[in-house]
């Protein structure tokens, strides 16, 4: 058996470990297994990459492998670097620029495999579409990094005739790649690179903050077309079978987060959506006076009340306050009061982020309910606490004029009592006013809420009846 043979045959077997991981990360009761073929697959493949370029080189092999080994290096240096440093906080903006090395590798591989194979017409549409696809993702991710790491405003760019403008940068972009099949040259090439870019940073740049975790997942698949792509360029068939399945699976998800947000798919695609439904209540004036209570008056309501939701959002994420909520919850059910989780399908800026952080601090799954299920039962809640969450809470959704109009959003307002944990009165990430601050009902909490939660935790009675000290 060849090592070219002996790879092809590992290709495949990862391609089977793939497959069967993104069935297992389909369910929270697998998704460990799912974790684990996905790692396993990778290795493989990489074995395979390994031994299939030690039978194609012209180089010496150890050269070949020092070369390779060199290579790795790098990468799990900088990996493990990254993976022990990042915070659960920070991993949207970490997805998202992953997205952008991969948008690079195809645009690098689309440029060189035209300077280095032959130039038939299927390969050069290959490399045009590569190009277009890997580029657009490139500057695309880059901008959605930049967002969610709030390096640039998070509200959406408005051009004049932005529209017009994505349809003119896909025609130019068709063009191009026409010009390039029929006379293969560096230029339109390059030119269809500039082009690709400056049409994936005004995609992306023309969405508003609010909208970014669909934008997020979008980016995935266009990542996995991108790898796709490049796969044809170099033959790589667990590249194409790769590439597809995280496209696939990447579009379906955003499909589905448009669906629970109220969004056009297809809007998505074109990118710059969320700003024509106007303006109302967008900016940082209040609608209102707002009530200020203290986290003993909170606990006092929370120990009084019969029914609880929680409701957690980013700042819960950024104030790591996932620990002494789970403590919170502990302490009311011990003391009979009937705790859940309300969980927005974007809470957090990232699908599943919430959820991650509760099953973090061990809170138990069961009472953890999406937005579907908890929604219904918040106008017989007698207290809900809204911890760092903003826009997934905002009842303008309901308003016509507003950015945010249609979205599907949890209706806490119903309830008989809100508490709203945050800084300050500040907007959320979308940028738009939160009628819900200045309503009879709510009440806000101001402060870092680990501390605050850590308070209110300290003036909840233990099942003992005792209370304790909020660093217990």
């Amino acid at each position: 058996m060849t090592l070219s043979s002996l790879a092809q045959g590992l290709y495949l077997v990862a391609a089977v470990c793939f497959v069967l991981s993104l069935a297992g990360l389909s369910q929270q009761a697998t998704a460990r297994r799912g974790n684990l073929l996905g790692m396993a697959g990778m290795a493989l493949a990489l074995v395979a990459t390994v031994a299939l370029a030690v039978d194609v080189s012209e180089r010496p092999v150890p050269v070949t492998l020092l070369l390779i080994a060199l290579v790795f290096a790098v990468g799990a240096v900088v990996g493990t670097w990254r993976a022990r440093t990042v915070e659960m906080t920070q991993m949207p903006e970490l997805i998202a620029v992953l997205h952008s090395f991969v948008g690079a590798a195809a645009v690098l591989v689309g440029i060189n495999s035209y300077l280095t194979e032959e130039a038939d017409v299927v390969h050069l549409v290959e490399v045009g579409l590569g190009v277009l696809i890997g580029a657009v993702t490139l500057t695309g991710s880059v901008v959605a990094y930049l967002k969610l790491a709030a390096r640039i405003r998070s509200a959406p760019l408005t051009l004049p005739g932005r529209n017009l403008l994505n349809a003119g940068a896909l025609v130019v972009c068709a063009v191009l790649v026409g010009w390039f099949v029929a006379a293969p040259s560096l230029v339109p090439l390059l030119l269809l690179t500039v082009v690709a870019l400056a049409l994936g940073w005004h995609l992306v740049a023309s969405i508003g903050g609010g909208d970014m975790p669909v934008v997020v997942s979008m980016l995935n698949s266009y990542s996995g077309w991108a790898a796709a792509a490049a796969g044809f360029m170099l033959g790589n068939n667990l590249l194409i079978i790769t590439g597809a399945l995280v496209g696939s699976s990447g579009a379906i998800l955003s499909y589905l987060m448009c669906t629970a947000m109220n969004r056009s798919f297809v809007s998505v695609i074109l990118g710059g959506y969320g700003v024509e439904a106007g303006t109302a209540a967008s900016g940082d004036e209040e609608v209102g006076e707002h009530r200020e209570v203290t986290a003993a008056e909170v606990a006092r309501m929370l120990v009084g009340a019969r029914s609880v939701v929680i409701t957690p959002g980013y700042g819960m994420a950024v104030a790591k306050a996932q620990y002494p909520v789970a403590e919170l919850v502990s302490r009311l059910r011990a003391q009979g009061v009937g705790v859940r989780f309300g969980v927005h399908p974007v809470a957090g800026r990232l699908p599943g982020h919430m959820n991650v952080l509760l099953a973090e601090a061990k809170v138990p799954y069961d009472l953890v309910l999406e937005m579907d299920e908890i929604n219904d039962d918040l106008a017989s809640t007698d207290v809900v606490l809204v911890i760092g969450a903003n826009d997934t809470v905002n009842p303008a959704a309901e308003d016509p004029g507003s950015p945010i109009a249609g979205m599907p959003v949890l209706e806490v307002w119903k309830a008989k009592q809100v508490v709203v944990f945050k800084r300050s009165m500040a907007t959320g990430y979308a940028g738009v006013q939160n009628p819900l601050f200045f309503r009879q009902n709510t009440a806000m909490l101001f402060g870092d809420a680990k501390q605050r939660v850590e308070d209110i935790v300290a003036a909840v009675p233990a099942a003992t009846g005792t209370p304790v000290s909020a660093s217990a």
